[in-house]
């Protein structure tokens, strides 16, 4: 069944050029300019990926994120979606990535460039599914702040802990290292880092998830924003 991809833009070039390009990349596509008219539709009819501007009438982006991460269907809660705007300020892309967006792309960009960010997020979608071969497990366990992954524990300090489980919790999902600082201490208030110091933590991070997993890059680097995890 072909993919299809909703795309809430109000500007009528750029939401076609965005929709020629995705059905020559071979998804069916929708567009929505209007951010309450696209939410209705949404519920009606959830897509594989929803392409979303930050600045639209009638509900703008980020009330519209928020509103599918809280629904209390899967298939709108987990959707994915890919936020572009002409708002190129880091807070504006950090409030893009809080309240729920996979990624994130500033006008102008690449229409191909957007191709290849949405076949990236509907690969990482379809691992889950049925037919998909079995991913390495990540059990995070609160009580005992122990992560193991594919049944080996990993030794880990309670910073690493912190950060690791904040990241495995939302694979998939961009977190800046002022998120992952903040995420870490929800569970050890008397953590002595700061946010550049994550990147020493993640590098440790790395070295023992590879003990585990070898060749296998389970935290992504994001170049501007911070770290994602994905196996």
């Amino acid at each position: 069944m072909t993919a299809r991809i909703a795309i809430v833009e109000d500007e009528p070039e750029l939401a076609a050029l965005v929709a020629d390009y995705a059905r020559t990349a071979g998804y069916a596509a929708d567009t929505y300019a209007d951010g309450a008219v696209a939410l209705d539709a949404l519920r009606r009819a959830p897509p594989a990926l929803v392409v979303l501007d930050l600045m639209l009438p009638g509900l703008d982006g980020l009330a519209l994120c928020r509103a599918l991460r809280a629904d209390a269907d899967p298939a709108l809660a987990e959707l994915p979606v890919v936020m572009v705007t002409a708002r190129v300020e880091e807070i504006d892309r950090l409030l893009g990535l809080d309240a729920g967006a996979d990624d994130y792309l500033c006008k102008p960009f690449s229409p191909r460039e957007l191709m290849a960010r949405i076949r990236a997020i509907l690969r990482r979608a379809q691992r889950g599914s049925p037919a998909a071969p079995a991913a390495p497990t990540v059990d995070v366990d609160p009580a005992a702040r122990r992560i193991a992954v594919h049944g080996a524990p990993l030794d880990l300090t309670p910073t690493e802990y912190g950060i690791l489980a904040a990241l495995a919790r939302r694979p998939g999902q961009v977190f800046s290292r002022a998120q992952l600082l903040d995420l870490a201490r929800e569970g050890n208030v008397n953590l002595d880092a700061t946010d550049r110091a994550i990147d020493s933590h993640v590098k440790n991070l790395r070295r023992k998830l590879d003990a585990v997993l070898p060749g296998v890059e389970a935290i992504h680097s994001i170049y501007g924003l911070g770290y994602r995890f994905d196996l």
